[in-house]
């Protein structure tokens, strides 16, 4: 599927989503929220549900957490335009309540369907909700900063689920914000890995099917010079753009668990 090609399904994806009465949120919306970004992106985040200011514009993120995430992304040295930004349900839940389980899954199919179009390498969750969806039956506390490989039922056929604290909950606790940035450091180095995990699986080896993956080599941090300069998609054309990283954040202290590499890169 060609850019132009990702581009016309997500719009009309969007333009059903904006006409959407499958559960009781269209009811108290101004505005539905599709998402928004690169359709030729490799990495996907997806966050819980849009908020006062979403609702009002009709975009993802565009509130304090959005100014948040932008930061995070800054850190890595991407950009908003870089990724594609998305929510689990796409109407604002009255109050800001959590998103129910019957609004989650009438929304489901809008969120398979965008996965399906982007085809990402590497999906972020960014909450508990968001992450539930990839990362059924594990705490967030306990997985944030990790990797997991996502079911193809999903829509994204062959990626990578990294999960992360939603923005939100970040800009409330100083610690899950350092937090933030320790985790999202991690992510150009996850895509890295994604897209050797594709190469290996598209081009099998003329001597009989890989070995089993075992546990996967540490991750590049932000400060190593071997950190991909942007989430683009590679059409086999060659090694993914490198560039030298911005200044190194905060490692995690050694007994913390999202600092168990061995732990948290194993390929299951």
């Amino acid at each position: 599927m060609t850019g132009d090609e990702r581009r016309q399904a997500l719009e009309g994806i969007a333009d059903e989503i904006t006409a959407c009465t499958r559960c009781r949120l269209h009811e108290g919306r101004a505005r539905a929220v599709p998402g928004e970004g690169d359709p030729d992106t490799e990495v996907v985040f997806v966050g819980e549900g849009p908020g006062f200011n979403e609702d009002r514009e009709g975009r993802p993120f565009v509130g304090r957490a959005g100014g948040l995430l932008v930061r995070l992304l800054a850190s890595i040295g991407w950009r908003r335009e870089d990724v594609f930004i998305t929510n689990v349900v796409k109407c604002r839940p009255p109050d800001n309540r959590d998103p129910q389980p019957d609004e989650i899954a009438a929304c489901a199919p809008y969120l398979q369907r965008q996965l399906a179009v982007l085809d990402p390498a590497v999906v972020v969750t960014l909450g508990r909700y968001s992450m539930a969806a990839f990362m059924p039956g594990v705490r967030i506390g306990q997985v944030h900063g990790t990797t997991r490989p996502i079911d193809p039922e999903t829509g994204a056929g062959d990626a990578l689920a990294f999960a992360m604290y939603h923005p939100a909950a970040a800009l409330r606790t100083q610690a899950l914000e350092r937090e933030s940035f320790e985790d999202i450091a991690r992510v150009p180095g996850v895509l890295l890995r994604a897209r050797e995990r594709r190469e290996s699986v598209a081009v099998p080896s003329a001597e009989g099917p890989a070995p089993a993956e075992g546990p996967a080599p540490a991750e590049p941090l932000a400060g190593h010079p071997d950190v991909v300069s942007g989430p683009g998609r590679v059409n086999g054309a060659g090694d993914p753009a490198i560039r030298p990283a911005p200044p190194a954040l905060p490692t995690p202290a050694v007994d913390d668990p999202a600092a168990d590499e061995a732990s948290q890169l194993t390929l299951f």
